[in-house]
């Protein structure tokens, strides 16, 4: 789905992140990287593999669209914990299979407890917001005055059918000049949207993107 988005070309992807394709740019919001061992280190029981689902999505999407540059809005690393030697071992495979790939990191609330990611793996790490020409990219969504916005942090999810049969769905949400994106990491919650009139849903549902009516 394209938009113009800060007098840029805005391609949102149904892999719950987004592409600048004029830069070859690929937007990712919350991979949260390492966090199921960050849960299993609590003693809760979680799925494993989760680290690598992501990194393996990564890859597909630098692959489909001659990706250049991935920039991680925040929360690359969830905890810590995510130091952890499997956890590392992982993401440093996966940065050799892309050794010219530039990567960059718009530090989060989760980067400041985890802190940046290993100087091996060449991610710059910026604080927010970084401004490209008229789009600003953040990891809270904020209004960033003169520019148009591209956040991630909340995990916007959107409600969709009635009664039994409704679910919420991971989505886009776009308001007052703000997009947000869907949480990329495969172990993320969902934060119902608060959506109000000018609003536009784009929920994520079996490979595709569809607005949600409503606002």
């Amino acid at each position: 789905m394209d938009l113009i988005w800060g007098g840029e070309p805005l391609r949102l992807l149904p892999q719950k992140a987004a592409l600048l394709p004029e830069r070859r740019m690929l937007l990712v919001a919350d991979a949260h990287l390492g966090k199921a061992v960050s849960f299993r280190r609590l003693g809760v029981p979680v799925p494993q593999g989760t680290t690598s689902d992501t990194l393996a999505r990564l890859d597909g999407l630098v692959a489909s669209h001659g990706v250049e540059h991935i920039v991680f809005l925040g929360d690359l690393l969830h905890s810590a914990h995510a130091h952890a030697p499997a956890t590392q071992a992982a993401i440093g495979r996966w940065r050799d299979r892309h050794p010219r790939l530039a990567l960059t990191l718009v530090r989060g609330n989760h980067d400041d407890r985890a802190g940046d990611p290993p100087p091996t793996l060449g991610i710059r790490c910026l604080d927010e917001p970084w401004a490209l020409a008229g789009v600003a990219l953040c990891h809270h969504p904020r209004a960033v005055p003169g520019r148009a916005v591209v956040a991630g942090h909340v995990h916007p999810g959107a409600w969709v059918g009635r009664g039994l049969d409704r679910m919420r769905l991971p989505c886009f949400h776009l308001h007052s000049g703000v997009a947000v994106l869907p949480a990329f990491g495969g172990f993320t919650g969902l934060h119902a949207v608060e959506r109000v009139a000018g609003d536009r849903v784009i929920a994520v549902a079996e490979g595709r993107l569809f607005d949600v009516p409503g606002g």
